[in-house]
């Protein structure tokens, strides 16, 4: 591992103040772990580079103003053009477990992390994917297309808008410059922000590379950064094991409720904080199918939408494994594990009904529940119009709307006889309410993202921020964009997400 620095950096705290904005205040936290942990690197310039995509959203949480954003600076600095002054660009180490095999060590192959902004919402890191090869790149480019870009950057924003917890994303700036994947692509970076990037492979990296020092110190700038109330525990390890289960096993309930597939789950690719990190080959579904591979590099199906929550265990127990030296026995890390099985299916439970329209839990409703699961497979119902026509279901009614969506009307009837029956002491308006608030009429369809991907080649950015500002409030009615809460067209099928995406 290289941990020399690639280039003296500047690394001065007094910022000039950018246009419409207060100097931006960097602290650099996980530089102080030590050069163990990362290499210090400048990004690498891209030419000419012009706006894709903004979130203004993101940009008034981090405290810049919309001059800034609009700013040749901030053009600069987010493409990694120009150094942003009191940043302190880094790439960190880390391993993981690829499609279960231990794939030895890995890193931040093209990210660099700028240093952390002091912020109304606490701090976050500012990272910018795409900026070029760092030590741990493994023969790649450092750079990100265009196309994976768009979708990392809305997917991000989309899933904040949806509640699921998920690093977010400020921009996409481009380039004209080549990038060769299965054919010739131009070049983009988004500019990511988390509380933290550290992921489940950061501890595997220093467990197996019996680096016991370092993985103690990582642990603990987790636990005082992010799991304060763990060092009151007797074993404060085992106590963080599982609070990052409990959290993972709420993300994980989240994930199934909406319908998403992240569809590349290795263990680098999870968050120590139990956010959606790392958007690659993710879909949401369209025709409800359990066992959907959305990865076209997922051979095997190990990450089909209906072992997600089994795949999260794993990666929690390869986590248990890694912090095994700093706890007291291997009991003590099964123990800490124990909890995601009763807090998962918990959470989905609690989810599930929510989508329902249940506000109080019941008996029969975990039945309900399994048997709403079996009619949509059965029929292989778009899963999200399902959900949003259901808001307006009543017992009284014809449920046409509903159960036009069904070709087996038979089994639809008897499974509304059952809804109705469950709604029968239940409010109608709280009812509704609590539906429409966790039923997006919108999400990141395949297509929806291709076209505006196709948009974009052209220099057509206008899709890309229709999108953005539909996901963002994903529950809205947004009359004006009907069309994008509509069914797929015939040619969503043939979308092939995979790895390389």
């Amino acid at each position: 591992m290289t941990s020399a620095t690639a280039t003296p950096l500047d690394r001065t705290t007094d910022t000039p103040h950018a246009p419409d904005t207060a100097p931006l205040n960097w602290r650099h936290s996980f530089a102080e772990l030590g050069p163990a942990f990362y290499t210090e690197l400048q990004p690498a310039p891209l030419p000419a580079p012009y706006w894709v995509g903004r979130s203004q959203a993101m940009a008034r949480e981090l405290g810049l103003g919309e001059a800034w954003m609009e700013s040749a600076d901030a053009l600069a600095m987010l493409t990694g053009n120009q150094l942003a002054p009191g940043s302190r660009p880094l790439a960190s180490v880390y391993s993981g477990h690829q499609f279960g095999v231990w794939a030895g060590q890995l890193g931040d192959g093209r990210a660099i992390l700028l240093g952390e902004l002091q912020t109304p919402q606490g701090p976050q890191e500012i990272q910018l994917k795409g900026a070029g090869r760092t030590p741990y790149s493994r023969m790649g480019d450092g750079r990100a297309v265009l196309r994976s870009s768009i979708r990392e950057f809305l997917c991000s924003e989309a899933m904040h808008g949806l509640g699921i917890p998920s690093t977010r994303a400020l921009c996409i700036t481009g380039s004209d410059a080549a990038v060769r994947r299965e054919e010739i692509e131009t070049a983009a970076v988004v500019t990511r922000v988390a509380p933290s990037f550290i992921r489940f492979g950061h501890f595997e990296h220093f467990s197996y590379s019996e680096q016991p020092v370092q993985l103690k110190a990582l642990a603990d700038h987790v636990i005082d950064r992010f799991y304060p109330a763990c060092r009151e525990a007797s074993q404060p390890y085992a106590a963080l094991l599982q609070a990052v289960s409990e959290r993972t096993a709420h993300l994980m309930a989240a994930w199934q409720a909406v319908g998403f597939c992240h569809g590349v789950m290795n263990t680098d690719n999870m968050s120590i904080l139990g956010l959606t990190i790392d958007y690659g080959p993710f879909q949401f579904l369209d025709a409800f199918d359990p066992g959907h591979v959305c990865n076209h590099s997922d051979a095997e199906g190990r990450y089909a939408y209906n072992r997600q929550p089994n795949m999260g265990y794993w990666n929690l127990f390869c986590l248990g494994q890694a912090l095994l030296p700093l706890m007291d026995s291997q009991e003590q890390a099964l123990a800490a594990l124990e909890s995601y099985k009763t807090v998962f299916p918990a959470a989905l439970a609690a989810r599930m009904r929510a989508k329902l329209g249940l506000p109080e839990e019941q008996p029969q409703d975990l039945a309900l529940v399994e048997n709403t699961f079996k009619l949509l497979a059965a029929n292989r119902v778009d899963y999200t119009i399902f959900w949003r026509h259901l808001c307006s279901f009543t017992p009284q009614s014809g449920h046409e709307a509903v159960r036009d969506l069904f070709f087996d009307r038979e089994s639809f009837n008897a499974w509304a006889l059952q809804y109705s029956e469950r709604l029968t002491h239940v409010d109608s308006g709280l009812r509704a309410d609590l539906m429409l608030k966790n039923n997006p009429r919108f999400v990141l369809r395949n297509h929806l993202g291709e076209e505006a991907i196709r948009a974009a080649k052209l220099k057509d950015f206008s899709g890309v921020n229709t999108l953005l500002s539909v996901l963002q409030t994903p529950f809205d009615e947004h009359e004006a964009h009907e069309r994008l809460a509509g069914f797929p067209p015939d040619w969503a099928s043939s979308i092939e997400i995979s790895c390389s995406s």
